[in-house]
């Protein structure tokens, strides 16, 4: 038998059928856009998450007041805390492998300027931050190297706070209100955006020192530091744990390193593409049962056909190759028309949810093509054998 006339066979044999013929490929690609879609979906997260995680920069590592651990013996979680100070800050960005230190107080207040004034957030920091978290400067500079526990009253605006309180003027050594005390304007920060839905152009920058007076804290909320790309994360917070162990008697804090949320994200997308895999899974096995149905009918049907085809000197492996074919076909038209359908949800989330991450892997679309024709495959396996198998005696006898 010759291709063309293979080819031949199996269009007319699901033109034949039309209306089964898409049911059952619908049924495939309604698996095929599932998996195709939540895989981009989970792929668009990931990325996004990456991107708001590292804009700050990488090689950050965290490190928070308390410790929480559980008692055994009480059944219950005990919590130690004990403030992390500017002095902490300065001690432990002397170890070797750490490049800076940040400390970070974080707040709200107003901001006034002149007859007009703004709510906004108010991050109190160190001199390292806009080196450290890769801050660019529109104006001006960023805050002096002045002495870390009794600095100036200096502010840096972000940009949105800068274009409300003073349109496009400059704003630099005006004299500005922040939670009621009075700052100098040293500089104003280029557009940043936003970070898992916090707006760090709507901030503004003050020393972390004169945050804790504003805000009347006693510790800081949290010390970032950056630390040299040649060293390891896990060395460098078995160093700030030992050095911070030896300065407060203690392990009463907790260390985060990017590479440790960026792992703990990892597993929890794993997870969810499990999940999601398993989901289309379920519409795949659908779609393949409805294959197997398909071609256990059109067995029934054709079986004088096949009789016939075997009477003129068609092979067992000819008509099992016939019907192989008829089902792997069947189930990669179902796959393009489940890629089509992903094309149709992919525009239409982008036109109707612009703010949804969504990233199409071209290996995944593939690899959905792959898989549609794997399920034909293995639903037609059974009635291709069945089909090869059919006495051509019997079945001229029954027509």
């Amino acid at each position: 038998m010759r291709f063309l006339d293979w080819l031949q066979w199996i269009f007319r044999a699901a033109r034949a059928s039309r209306m089964r013929t898409w049911l059952t490929a619908l049924g495939i690609a309604i698996g095929i856009t599932a998996v195709a879609l939540l895989t981009a979906i989970g792929e668009g997260v990931r990325s996004y998450v990456l991107v708001q995680f590292t804009q700050f920069g990488t090689h950050i590592v965290a490190i928070n007041p308390g410790k929480t651990q559980t008692a055994g013996g009480m059944g219950g979680l005990l919590r130690t805390e004990r403030a992390l100070t500017i002095e902490d800050a300065l001690a432990l960005a002397k170890l070797p492998g750490i490049e800076a230190a940040v400390p970070v107080v974080q707040g709200a207040g107003r901001v006034e300027a002149g007859l007009r004034q703004r709510d906004t957030t108010i991050l109190g920091v160190g001199s390292a931050a806009a080196d450290a978290w890769q801050l660019t400067m529109l104006r001006g500079r960023f805050l002096p190297d002045d002495d870390p526990v009794a600095p100036r009253a200096t502010v840096v605006l972000g940009h949105k706070v800068w274009q409300e309180l003073y349109g496009a003027r400059s704003p630099l050594g005006e004299n500005i209100r922040v939670g009621g005390q009075r700052f100098r304007v040293v500089g104003v920060m280029a557009p940043k955006g936003q970070m898992l839905g916090f707006d760090m152009d709507d901030v503004v920058y003050v020393p972390a020192a004169r945050a804790l007076s504003l805000f009347n804290r006693e510790g800081l909320m949290e010390i970032n530091f950056r630390y040299s790309p040649g060293v390891s994360s896990a060395a460098i917070v078995e160093r700030l744990k030992a050095a911070l162990i030896a300065r407060h008697g203690g392990e009463d804090f907790s260390l985060t390193s990017q590479e440790d949320m960026l792992a703990t994200l990892d597993r929890i997308l794993s997870v969810l593409k499990v999940a999601i895999g398993a989901l289309g899974g379920i519409s795949l096995f659908v779609g393949g049962v409805g294959v197997l149905t398909i071609m256990t009918t059109a067995l029934a049907e054709r079986r004088q056909e096949l009789g016939l085809l075997r009477a003129i000197g068609c092979t067992r492996g000819q008509l099992l190759l016939l019907f192989l074919g008829e089902s792997i076909a069947l189930a990669m038209l179902g796959g393009l028309l489940g890629l089509a359908m992903l094309g149709v949800f992919v525009l239409a989330l982008t036109l109707g949810a612009p703010g949804l991450p969504l990233a199409p892997q071209p290996l995944y679309l593939l690899l959905a093509m792959v898989l549609s024709a794997m399920v034909g495959a293995i639903a037609g396996i059974w009635p291709a054998l069945q089909a090869s198998r059919v006495d051509p005696i019997e079945a001229l006898r029954a027509e």
